[in-house]
């Protein structure tokens, strides 16, 4: 069934101006001029093909045809008001669903929210595995993290990192090169190719090779003493990065999501 097209703006000018039978109070309200509130009574009664208003010496009366939708029109706008604060109260939703690459899940993301959780035991987390070209709305995602030079169609904030580090497992292991999807390095010169950075890691801890990967996915391994550095971090335009559409980067819960994790 085709809805009819509603004239919202002049519907709002229409309650407005018949609870104060004043277009100059109706302007007042709507933060408006009183010739901007007569142009769109006009356009409505023009529209409906009826009269809503009457000029009498006693000042602005209702028309019959004028009075006689304003109960439904109210109950309306009440409805129309429900439906607002019903979208809104997901803002404060204690659930988030996040999308990010298998390794940084193990490797970075999971401490974080166990730390996160900790702290309000009311929140729940979905996690899934990041793929290219996931839908954000079919897969209901408030928020991604993804490898890449910036947060590309969408809005969003790098994970501090100091770049790139080239590790192996602690006491030195083999000189052969791990190579991993993301990395920069000579990819004709890997002994062994890995799935993801994560895999990289391990398999240096193992002793099978040096890694070149991110400084933020190590972090934790080099500080326990799984892994070594092999010199000095260094800086990279690859990183990673919180990313969300607009609207959901906007919402209340997921802004509080980005600035938890990037604390």
């Amino acid at each position: 069934m085709k809805r009819t097209h509603l004239p919202l703006n002049g519907l709002r000018v229409l309650d407005a101006a018949a609870r104060h039978l004043s277009f100059t109070r109706a302007a007042d309200e709507l933060a408006v001029t009183p010739a901007a509130v007569g142009q769109q009574i006009r356009a409505l009664e023009d529209m409906l093909g009826v009269v809503l208003f009457r000029r009498t010496t006693k000042g602005l009366e209702l028309t019959p045809e004028g009075a006689g939708g304003l109960t439904a029109l109210r109950g309306g706008f009440l409805q129309f008001e429900e439906a607002v604060r019903a979208m809104q109260a997901q803002q404060s939703s204690k659930a988030l669903t996040i999308a990010a690459p298998r390794d940084v899940t193990q490797k970075w993301l999971l401490p974080r929210l166990a730390a996160i959780a900790a702290a309000d035991r009311e929140l729940r987390f979905q996690l899934l595995a990041a793929e290219e070209g996931l839908d954000f709305a079919q897969a209901n995602l408030d928020l991604a993290i993804r490898w890449g030079e910036g947060p590309g169609e969408h809005e969003g904030e790098a994970l501090e990192s100091d770049g790139m580090v080239t590790i192996e497992r602690v006491g030195g292991g083999a000189d052969a090169v791990i190579g991993w999807p993301g990395d920069t390095g000579d990819a004709q010169a890997a002994a062994m190719r890995v799935a993801d950075a994560g895999l990289a890691i391990d398999a240096a801890a193992a002793g099978l090779g040096r890694a070149t990967v991110p400084e933020l996915l190590a972090r934790a391994d080099l500080a326990a003493g799984r892994v070594a550095p092999v010199g000095e971090a260094i800086a990279a335009r690859h990183g990673y990065w919180m990313v969300a559409p607009l609207p959901q980067w906007r919402q209340k819960k997921v802004r509080a999501l980005v600035d938890a994790l990037a604390s």
